[in-house]
């Protein structure tokens, strides 16, 4: 007898405490059998040893017996009856002992059962570690009869990478098993964090979030982190730079994981590591044999770090161990990794799968293939939105410039477009055109004119934007209408682009067509995600490789990113049209795609938080304008590139918030740090923006009572802008030359021709003119007559500073829309106070972060900021975290 079998293994210093864990061990226990399964390294045996350790919290103490794999059962039987004796149970000497190594006699295990069975009062709880598949089935036998006629008298704690040959199915049925699966065993963000903070080191919620990542919560792979992370020099680098195959977690995996498997069964994972996701009829093309789906199944049985997708037909490897093969795959058969890739790349483009073949068939360095799949399924698109995007991108990152072929260069140009790198963009481009022809496919010359429609947004050249608007429409009526429909992100980005190059070109009426018609090719606002394709005649989901790919939930129809953007867009045409309601209606419009798609700061709009400011601050609700504008600044410095139309307005917002705040000195400030950004707008854009500018700048001089330099302003940028001509009106009139300003007002077009806060502006004006002239009566009509104009939008912003103060009540606020958890009669007032802790989730909330990104700012558990937004909801009598936002800047709160 080994000694040292009956002994559990010494709980690490470095432990984590897993009190839910140890929890279900305890209340596992009180039934007949506890299974913990998991694959090597999660962590089975130190929970089982801890838990041990303790007492198991039961009347008598754990046994514990290792269980080896060459264990005969007559060996394993001689073995469970030392564990007993040790552990102080008596059995009457009837039971006997085994006699034969190969096996026991059945009257052996009645006699065993019965024994036991008087031990019912105070049940034996026996913990079988390491008790796998590869026992014999007589072994396995025996325990289950033990087991079941012991009458309570044995609890069996099993640890395991397998399922074990016990009929489990049984004991579910009977309620009469526990079972902490792989899914339990893995670490959560809070176990990382304790398990870095006993090794001592101090790593940014950031860094443990990319552990995460990498190790997918593996309890070993996290540990072996720390322990490499312990002799770096810079622990925080080696999370973010830090190569499986170069570190002790490859001596594991391939020890622990490949070198157990047979010789074909090592071969397959070798070959299948070189994708994301492998399908059973994908693995034999890769291996040239046919017994994959029953390999893969074993190995996912077995949890041998292969998993099942779902419930489907296709299995993943866990990415440390896909990245170990690969280089274990370099190393033992040089250039066969690119050979596999290229297979897998036809395999892939074979079955539908268009992201993953194009992927696959960039890694084999097929650039013409890779290139080829994404011009002529007219998804050149997807370089640009989708949840694919940046897979994309970075497959193509390492295209050469001399890859040949027109579709190559068409792709390169795209990515290009993507990073902002126009230079590259024009090379890429002329490349392309040098090898595009009039007899070129449909399908390269769309992907040309789309190219072109999206450049010209970045270069302000509305002139070819509109040429290769009018090109892509030309090619698309060429092109069979479900292809075209099958790509609706293409018409959308189209149409968004071209929309925003006639909003900054002052087209308003042009650009909200286009944007109009850029909504509705995205289906508008609050649409669902693309409904995934049916399944093939004679299949079921989960069993067709074409089709159970597009089952899968995630598949991302590419149209959030310009929804969202195209809705950004008219709510900045409908702001500068002076249209507050329905500017503000397509803001939250806009605010609610992004946080419903989740979509990166990246890919987000600022312009929705962006309105939002302007037209709080038209509402005369600074506090509200100021979070807006705040949002809107983040969101636009984690873009590649701030929009010119919205840069300008950031800068002209932000001023007037200082002007109107009464700090004049600041509104210059916001001025100067913003101008820089704002004045480098494109050609098609630069007179509005230096008027835009040069009016927001006198208003700021007029608030530190400096008419002079207000006019000065205002002539060194000349302009026949109605905006222009009013803030010279108020600059004269400031100055006290009143002569000069009533002329300028007279020169302003009909009231049509005057956006709403302008019409206003305009009338109070009027109104001041005529009380310094003495003419009281007409300024009492013009007061009166502002006083109708501000309703419908309402505006109070004029009534309240800017040197027109109204002496009389002004506009109604506008009440709320109905919608977002609100009644139609207006907000419900506040049930309680929110906490400094709820208010500082609610500011985090409206930077539409995800709850476990909220959780890891705060430093707290998810659980916890779940339980501080449903008290939110509560105290704002709403029921959606978007409407709770809403609520709260409607309160002022934000």
């Amino acid at each position: 007898m080994l000694t040292a079998r009956f002994t559990a293994p010494a709980v690490p210093k470095t432990l984590v405490h897993r009190p839910e864990l140890l929890r279900r061990l305890t209340a596992g226990v009180q039934g007949p059998l506890t299974l913990i399964n998991g694959p090597a390294g999660s962590g089975k045996t130190v929970l089982t040893a801890h838990w041990a350790a303790a007492g198991g919290r039961a009347p008598r103490a754990p046994l514990w017996l290792t269980v080896e794999p060459d264990d005969a059962p007559g060996v394993f039987w001689a073995y469970v009856l030392e564990a007993l004796h040790r552990g102080g149970v008596e059995l009457p000497a009837a039971v006997g002992r085994p006699t034969r190594a190969e096996g026991v006699t059945q009257s052996f295990l009645v006699r065993l059962a019965a024994g036991l069975a008087e031990s019912a009062q105070q049940p034996v709880v026996l913990v079988l570690d390491q008790f796998d598949t590869a026992q014999p089935p007589a072994m396995t036998e025996g325990l289950d009869f033990v087991l079941r006629h012991a009458a309570g008298g044995l609890r069996i704690v099993l640890t395991s990478r397998t399922d074990s040959l016990l009929p489990l199915h049984r004991y579910r049925a009977a309620g009469e098993i526990a079972e902490i699966r792989h899914a339990d065993l893995r670490f959560t963000h809070a176990d990382a964090e304790a398990l870095l903070g006993e090794h001592r080191l101090d790593i940014s919620q950031a860094g443990i979030r990319l552990l995460m990542r990498r190790t997918e919560g593996w309890a070993a792979g996290v540990r072996l982190c720390a322990l490499a992370m312990q002799r770096s020099p810079d622990p925080e680098a080696f999370v973010r730079q830090f190569a499986a195959d170069r570190t002790t977690i490859a001596d594991y995996l391939l020890k622990e994981v490949l070198d157990a498997q047979p010789p074909d069964t090592q071969d397959l994972l070798l070959r299948v590591s070189v994708t994301d996701r492998v399908h059973p009829d994908l693995a034999d093309v890769l291996t040239g044999r046919d017994d994959a789906a029953r390999t893969l199944a074993g190995l996912a049985r077995d949890n041998a770090f292969l998993e099942q997708v779902d419930a489907s037909a296709w299995y993943r490897l866990h990415p440390l161990f896909a990245e170990v093969l690969r280089a274990h795959l370099r190393q033992r058969h040089p250039g066969l990794e690119q050979q596999l890739h290229g297979r897998a790349a036809r395999w892939l483009a074979g079955t539908g799968r268009l992201t993953e073949a194009v992927v696959q068939g960039a890694a084999a360095g097929d650039w013409p293939f890779a290139a080829g799949q994404l011009v002529d399924d007219l998804a050149i698109g997807r370089l640009f939105t989708g949840l694919e995007a940046e897979q994309l991108n970075r497959a193509f990152a390492a295209l050469p410039a001399e890859a040949p072929g027109a579709a190559p260069a068409l792709v390169g140009a795209a990515a290009r477009l993507v990073v902002q790198d126009i230079p590259g963009y024009e090379d890429a481009a002329r490349r392309a055109d040098s090898r595009l022809s009039p007899g070129s496919g449909a399908a390269a010359r769309l992907s040309r004119a789309f190219l072109g429609v999206l450049a010209g947004r970045t270069s302000g050249d509305l002139a070819a934007t509109e040429r290769a608007a009018a090109d892509a429409e030309r090619v698309l009526g060429e092109l069979p209408p479900l292809r075209v429909a099958a790509h609706p992100e293409l018409r959308a980005l189209l149409l968004a682009a071209l929309g925003a190059v006639r909003l900054g070109a002052g087209r308003f009426d042009a650009a909200e067509s286009a944007l109009t018609a850029a909504v509705e090719a995205c289906g508008g606002p609050g649409t669902e995600p693309g409904t995934a394709p049916a399944t093939a005649p004679g299949t079921t989901p989960g069993t067709d490789p074409r089709t159970d790919a597009d089952a899968d939930p995630g598949t991302d129809p590419g149209t959030q990113y310009p929804l969202c953007d195209a809705l950004g867009s008219l709510a900045l045409a409908e702001l500068m049209r002076g249209r507050l309601r329905r500017a503000a209606e397509h803001a939250r419009a806009c605010l609610v795609v992004a946080e419903q798609a989740a979509l990166p700061p990246e890919r987000r709009s600022g312009a929705g938080h962006l309105v939002l400011a302007g037209v709080a601050v038209e509402h005369d609700d600074l506090p509200a304008a100021r979070s807006h504008l705040d949002l809107a600044t983040a969101i636009a410095a984690a873009g590649p590139r701030p929009d010119a139309v919205a840069a300008v307005l950031t800068a002209v917002i932000g001023a007037r918030i200082g002007v109107y705040g009464g700090d004049g000195e600041a509104a210059l400030a916001v001025l100067a740090r913003l101008r820089p950004a704002a004045a480098a707008v494109p050609a098609y854009a630069r007179a509005w923006a230096v008027d835009e500018l040069a009016v927001a700048e006198s208003a700021a001089h007029l608030a530190r009572g400096d008419a002079a330099a207000a006019l000065r302003v205002l002539d060194a940028a000349p302009s026949g802008r109605p905006e222009h001509a009013l803030a010279r009106a108020r600059a004269l009139l400031a100055a006290g030359r009143t002569g000069p300003a009533a002329r300028e007002l007279a020169g302003l077009p009909a009231d049509e021709g005057l956006a709403a806060p302008a019409r206003l502006a305009a009338c109070l004006l009027g109104a001041q003119l005529a009380e310094a002239e003495g003419d009281t009566e007409e300024a009492r009509r013009r007061r009166a007559e502002a006083v109708d104009l501000a309703r419908p939008e309402g505006l109070r912003l004029p009534f309240a500073g800017g040197g027109s103060r109204v002496r009389r009540t002004p506009p109604e606020a506008p009440r709320p829309a109905p919608g977002r958890g609100r009644p139609a009669d207006g907000p419900p007032p506040v049930v309680e106070s929110l906490s400094a802790r709820e208010a500082e989730v609610l500011r985090q909330a409206a930077r539409m972060l995800s709850t476990e990104e909220i959780a890891a700012e705060l430093y707290v558990s998810a659980n916890t900021v779940k339980t501080h937004l449903k008290s939110i909801y509560r105290k704002l009598g709403v029921a959606r975290r978007s409407d709770a936002v809403h609520r709260a800047q409607d309160l002022g709160l934000l």
